[in-house]
C-alpha cells in the first residue's frame, strides 16, 4: 500500500511542487483538507478529503476536521509495538508517514490595525498544533514539516536514502515543530494578556522571547563568540524588514549600534531635520538644522574624530546633498527612512559602506531583556519624554522659550548615552559627550573638555541628579548657562544655590533616564 501524507498549511508556498514530487516520484497518497486540499484538486493532483478519510464530515464551520482516530491513530502509533500495529489493523486506520502543517497567521491577525478579540480568538489553530505536537513527539516514525523551507531537505533526504528520512532529520524538524507551537501559543498569550482590563504597567507573570533565525553572523562582539540575528513575529518588521541597499553583512555590533541610533532618531521623528552619528552604542554626534544635509554636516563636526568608522542615523530621506557629504568619510552604516535615487548613485562611490532605508524609525519592545546568573530581567522600554511645560523651572533666572528648546534637545540627547552621562548642547547640536563614568563630575570634565571654548553660553544635561553642587560650579566655569537635571537629591538646595550664584538656568524634570 502506498505511503500516507498528511497536508494541511495556511502558508501554501511551494505547496503544489512538493505535493506533486511526493506523489509522482514517491508514490505517496495525499490526504488533506480544507483550503490546502482545493488548491491541489485545483492543480489537477489526486487528493482524498480528510473527511473522506475519516468517514467524519466537518462539523462546527471548520472548527472540528482532523480531531479523529484515524487521524492520530496514524500519527501516534508506534509501529515496534505490536499492541499498537494491533489496533491499526482492528480500527481500519493507516499509519501516516509524513505531516505536513503549519498554522493560522495568528500574528498576521492581530497584527491588523482594526482587529478584534473576536477575530483573533477565531484564528487560533487547535487542530493544526495538536497534529504538529502528536508527529513531533512520534518523529521516530514519521516526519513532521512545519516550513516550506524544510520542504527541499526533506526532498533530498528522501533521494539520498532509498526514499526513507533519516531519524537525524526526523529528530532535527521534530525540534523545529515543538519550536513552531511554543512561539505560536506565546503570540497568543501575549496577546491576550494585553486584551485584560487592569495594571498596564504590570509585567508578566510568564515572559518568554522566540524568535526565527534570519541568518547567522559572522561573530558576535569578538570573534570568538558566536551570534545569530533572529525575527520575532511572523511578519517582518523592524531591522528585519529594512532594505539594504548596498554595502556588506551586517554585523553584530552594527545591529547593536543601529538599534542604538534608530532609539535617538526617534527622539526627533516629528521634528526638524535631524541626524546622529553613533560608536559603541553612544552618540559622538548629534544635530537638528533646516536641512538633512546641514543636520548630519553639524553631528559629523560635533567629533569627527570619533565619527570616523561611526554608524549614521537621519530622520529624513538622503538626499543628493546629504549623499555628497557622507561620501567624505569612512562609515560603517546610514539608515534613513528613505534615499532618492540620485543619492543612491552617489553613495554608490562608497560600495563598502551599508545603507539602510527604515521607512518606520518608530517602534522597537516594548520590554528590556537582560540576562543574569540563573535567570533573566525584564522591565519596560524606556519610551517616556516629560515635556518642558511639566518640568520644575527651579533657579531665580528663567529660561525663554529658544533656551528651553535647547533644554529640551540636550535632555533627549542625554537619554540615550550611557550613565553616568552628561551631553553640552548649542544650537542644537551636541558639542561634548560624558559616557559611562564612574563618577558624576568625571562625566561632566570629559564632556566639557570635549566642548572646550564651545561651552561658553551652552546648555548641559545630566541623566541623574547632581548629589553635591561640584558639577554646577564645574559647568559654570566652563562657561555654561542652563542645565537640565532630574532633581531628586536630598541636596537639590545646594545646586539650586550654586546656579543662582552663578547665574544658571536649571530645570528639574521630575524624570531621570539612567542607561547601563
Amino acid at each position: 500500500m502506498a505511503r500516507l501524507a498528511l497536508l494541511s498549511v495556511s502558508d501554501k508556498t511551494g505547496l503544489v511542487e512538493f505535493a506533486t514530487q511526493l506523489i509522482n516520484d514517491f508514490g505517496f497518497e495525499i490526504v488533506s483538507s480544507g483550503g490546502t486540499a482545493q488548491k491541489l484538486k485545483d492543480a489537477g493532483l489526486k487528493v482524498m478529503k480528510v473527511s473522506d478519510y475519516t468517514g467524519s464530515p466537518e462539523i462546527l464551520g471548520g472548527r472540528v476536521k482532523t480531531l479523529h482516530p484515524k487521524i492520530h491513530g496514524g500519527i501516534l502509533a508506534r509501529r515496534d509495538l505490536p499492541e499498537h500495529v494491533a489496533d491499526l489493523e482492528a480500527n481500519g486506520i493507516r499509519p501516516i508517514d509524513l505531516v505536513v502543517v503549519n498554522l493560522y497567521p495568528f500574528e498576521a491577525t492581530i497584527a491588523k490595525p482594526d482587529v478584534t478579540l473576536a477575530d483573533a480568538v477565531e484564528n487560533i489553530d487547535i487542530g493544526g498544533p495538536t497534529m504538529v505536537r502528536a508527529s513531533a513527539k512520534n518523529f521516530a516514525h514519521l516526519t513532521i514539516l512545519t516550513n516550506p523551507a524544510q520542504y527541499g531537505e526533506y526532498v533530498a533526504e528522501l533521494q539520498s536514502n532509498n526514499g526513507e528520512a533519516s531519524l537525524k532529520f526526523r529528530q532535527k524538524v521534530s525540534l523545529a515543530a515543538f519550536q513552531h507551537t511554543a512561539a505560536y501559543d506565546r503570540a497568543i498569550s501575549t496577546y491576550l494578556e494585553t486584551q485584560l482590563e487592569g495594571d498596564s504597567a504590570a509585567l508578566p507573570e510568564n515572559f518568554g522571547a522566540a524568535g526565527q533565525k534570519i541568518q547567522d553572523l559572522r561573530y558576535g562582539e569578538n570573534p570568538h563568540q558566536t551570534a545569530a540575528w533572529y525575527q520575532t513575529g511572523a511578519t517582518a518588521t523592524g531591522w528585519a524588514s529594512a532594505t539594504k541597499l548596498q554595502g556588506k553583512e551586517l554585523s553584530y555590533n552594527n545591529l547593536v549600534d543601529l538599534e542604538a541610533a534608530r532609539k535617538i532618531i526617534c527622539e526627533f521623528a516629528d521634528s526638524d531635520p535631524a541626524a546622529t552619528v553613533i560608536k559603541h552604542t553612544n552618540p559622538c554626534g548629534a544635530a537638528m538644522a533646516g536641512t538633512i544635509s546641514e543636520a548630519y554636516e553639524q553631528a559629523f563636526n560635533a567629533d569627527s574624530m570619533s565619527a570616523f568608522g561611526g554608524i549614521v542615523a537621519l530622520n529624513r530621506p538622503i538626499d543628493v546633498a546629504t549623499a555628497e557629504k557622507l561620501t567624505k568619510t569612512f562609515l560603517e552604516c546610514v539608515v534613513a527612512p528613505g534615499c532618492d535615487p540620485a543619492a543612491q548613485e552617489l553613495l554608490q562611490k562608497k560600495g563598502n559602506v551599508r545603507v539602510l532605508v527604515l521607512p518606520e524609525l518608530l517602534g522597537g519592545s516594548d520590554y528590556l531583556v537582560k540576562d543574569i546568573a540563573g535567570g533573566f530581567l525584564v522591565q519596560a522600554a524606556d519610551k517616556a519624554m516629560v515635556q518642558p511645560a511639566d518640568w520644575q523651572l527651579v533657579t531665580d533666572k528663567q529660561p525663554t522659550e529658544a533656551e528651553l528648546a535647547e533644554l529640551l534637545f540636550a535632555w533627549k540627547m542625554c537619554k540615550h548615552v550611557k550613565s553616568n552621562a552628561i551631553v553640552v548642547t548649542h544650537n542644537r547640536t551636541t558639542l561634548g559627550v560624558g559616557a559611562g563614568q564612574m563618577n558624576r563630575v568625571g562625566a561632566a570634565k570629559i564632556a566639557l573638555e570635549q566642548a572646550g571654548a564651545a561651552a561658553q553660553g551652552a546648555t548641559l544635561a545630566s541623566d541623574g541628579f547632581f548629589p553635591f553642587d561640584d558639577s554646577v560650579r564645574t559647568a559654570a566655569a566652563a562657561g555654561i548657562k542652563a542645565i537640565v537635571q532630574p532633581g531628586g537629591s536630598r541636596r537639590d538646595q545646594d545646586s539650586i544655590d550654586a546656579a543662582n550664584e552663578m547665574g544658571i538656568v536649571m530645570a528639574f524634570t521630575g524624570m531621570r533616564h539612567f542607561m547601563h
